[in-house]
């Protein structure tokens, strides 16, 4: 991609307002993550220049070296990957929201990792959605389980729920999809409406650069896009791989 970081996050703004205004979704309804794995802190500096404070990110060594050098930005980090044991610590530490998480053991350690002087950490659990085995997540069935047993702990936020569904080309597929999702966060938060501490589950993270739109027609409130802001995605280190 040649254009600039900041033409592109225009675009991509852009692009939200549109499918706002097109499936009459409230302005401004809909949050921007810019996915920066695999690309240098130079262009999430250029990012936040053009007003962008959520920055995601895959993988956990990866996220600390741009941190130490973006210190000195307003940004709140989101992790986004798969998530392994000995990185939670890390996670727990250094992240404000968590939207990958599918073990009741991950969010146990991440809870009870959570720096103290720190907010709770927010979490979205991941579904997925489309039952591929390629992908992380748990399937719909297992959602309310996980819930109940995740909400109980001390130090995390439960906000809502994440996915990535099946690439498609087809607008109907990609919403049908989303549909589900959106469905299973209405029906988990109205079995538990009597339940205070449910009344926190606002966030749906669906969306990425190729069904953004399709995401926002069914309900999106986060949006996590990477290729149409920052360009291709460089080749992953094999060590990164492992993460």
């Amino acid at each position: 991609m040649s254009q600039s970081v900041e033409f592109n996050i225009a675009k991509v703004q852009q692009r939200i307002r549109d499918a706002e205004e097109k499936y009459q979704r409230s302005h401004h309804s809909v949050q921007l993550i810019a996915v920066s794995k695999t690309h240098p802190a130079a262009l999430i500096r250029q990012a936040a220049a053009a007003g962008i404070t959520e920055i995601g990110e895959n993988y956990v060594q990866e996220a600390l070296k741009k941190q130490a050098e973006l210190v000195d930005l307003p940004l709140h980090w989101h992790f986004i990957g798969p998530i392994q044991s000995n990185k939670t610590r890390l996670i727990a530490e250094h992240f404000a929201w968590v939207h990958s998480v599918d073990r009741l053991n991950i969010a146990q350690r991440l809870s009870k990792q959570r720096p103290s002087h720190l907010p709770a950490l927010n979490i979205c659990l991941q579904i997925n959605i489309s039952d591929e085995d390629s992908k992380s997540g748990i399937r719909l069935e297992q959602l309310d389980e996980l819930a109940e047993q995740v909400i109980l702990l001390p130090n995390l936020c439960l906000r809502g729920l994440m996915a990535i569904p099946k690439a498609s080309d087809s607008e109907s597929e990609q919403r049908a999809a989303f549909a589900l999702l959106t469905a299973a966060a209405a029906t988990l938060q109205h079995k538990h409406s009597r339940i205070d501490t449910y009344s926190g589950l606002d966030t749906l993270s669906m969306g990425m650069s190729g069904d953004m739109e399709a995401a926002i027609a069914e309900g999106a409130t986060m949006v996590r896009i990477g290729t149409d802001i920052f360009g291709p995605r460089k080749r992953e280190a094999s060590n990164e791989k492992r993460e």
